[in-house]
């Protein structure tokens, strides 16, 4: 009787990575060796719950987001000092939800991001080019989780803004940028529109 083996088919983006985008960014970048072209890591999904944070429905609606758009459950992130005028303590108040996405689900996450979710955003024109940290890590901001086509209408009536953390391992911001847009992310131009 033979075995039967499930494999599970590779994401589209990893797949054009693997066999497109490392030869053109070394190519491209001017890199010596394969290692040095810049690797998307991980991808960090967020959501700062601080003002509704004794507000048990907020809390389900954000982690209800969070499930629905990265297929994965979300870890509670819990306050590191304890500052007074907020009414928080350290290690007791959760000051937010988070999602670290690796391999498939990360290059899924992102090519729903870049092809479904963000063109959808009104009057958008591309995502600046500002959110660049010196490590080479990029930061993009949405204001509402709303674009996201997972959620339904009813799972939106109470809105909220997400963080999206890029964890990229480069030599460079402007590696960084030239992987991301390989992976179709559409930051906008110099004079302001895409």
């Amino acid at each position: 009787m033979a075995k039967a083996t499930t494999t599970a088919a590779t994401p589209r983006l990893k797949a054009l990575y693997k066999d497109q985008f490392v030869k053109e960014l070394q190519t491209e970048l001017n890199l010596a060796n394969v290692h040095q072209v810049p690797k998307l890591e991980k991808i960090v999904v967020s959501v700062g719950i601080g003002k509704n944070k004794d507000d048990k429905r907020f809390y389900e609606v954000v982690k209800n987001t969070l499930v629905k758009i990265t297929g994965q459950a979300p870890v509670d992130r819990m306050a590191k000092k304890s500052i007074a005028g907020f009414k928080i303590r350290a290690g007791m108040n959760r000051v937010g939800i988070s999602v670290t996405l690796r391999g498939a689900r990360m290059y899924e996450f992102l090519d729903r991001l870049s092809n479904v979710a963000l063109p959808r955003v009104r009057d958008f024109h591309g995502i600046g080019a500002k959110g660049f940290d010196k490590g080479g890590n990029y930061n993009l901001g949405i204001i509402e989780q709303s674009i996201f086509p997972e959620l339904t209408f009813e799972e939106t009536q109470v809105l909220h803004g997400l963080q999206v953390t890029f964890n990229i391992t480069n030599e460079s911001p402007a590696h960084s940028r030239a992987l991301l847009e390989k992976f179709g992310m559409p930051f906008e131009k110099e004079g302001g529109k895409r």
